[in-house]
């Protein structure tokens, strides 16, 4: 954020430049469903000023939980988290990032996250372990969050316990993450670019 900037001037700011990446008429997305909203998140997530604004947003909710380490699935989030973990570091808050992949490697180590150890040699999940947050830039069904959530479990045995995204558009995902025990954050709805 420059200086003199509200976060509610980032918020505005960041909301122009959403808008101009959202197409109309019949896409299909990930989830396989068809709509008529579709939302491209790396049009501003791979903006300099865009990645900013987010990370400067997502940064507030994220010192607010005392939350301690970033991530999601590759490739949706991995611009939010390395934006977010710039930021942080710029600011002296201490924050481990990683990524998770879609498909768990088959060679080398195997593993389903990325990123630095999480969790200290021998260290167990538990009491002490860093809250953990996922990002992703749109929610629909809420399938990437929590399949990186599962891979975050499976991996290091550590249960995020809050999901951030740019945009929700309000199709069933967010009940469905938070039936999984997850809150959710979103910066923008569907609605708010009508």
């Amino acid at each position: 954020m420059t200086t003199g900037t509200s976060i509610g001037e980032c918020r505005e700011r960041l909301k122009e430049l959403l808008s101009t990446c959202i197409q109309t008429g019949a896409i299909t997305l990930s989830s396989g469903k068809t709509t008529d909203f579709y939302f491209d998140g790396r049009q501003v997530t791979l903006d300099p000023e865009g990645s900013v604004l987010v990370a400067e947003l997502m940064l507030g909710e994220i010192l607010a939980r005392g939350i301690g380490a970033v991530g999601g699935l590759t490739s949706g989030a991995d611009p939010i988290t390395s934006a977010v973990g710039v930021l942080a570091w710029q600011r002296d808050v201490p924050l481990r990032l990683f990524f998770v992949r879609k498909e768990r490697k088959e060679h080398g180590t195997r593993k389903s996250v990325e990123g630095p150890p999480l969790l200290g040699d021998g260290e167990r999940a538990g009491p002490g372990s860093p809250r953990v947050a996922l990002v992703d830039d749109v929610l629909t069904t809420g399938g990437s969050l929590l399949r990186a959530r599962d891979g975050l479990v499976s991996d290091t045995g550590l249960t995020p316990e809050l999901a951030m995204v740019i945009v929700d558009r309000d199709e069933g995902g967010r009940e469905r993450v938070e039936a999984e025990g997850l809150e959710l954050v979103s910066l923008f709805h569907r609605g708010d670019f009508r």
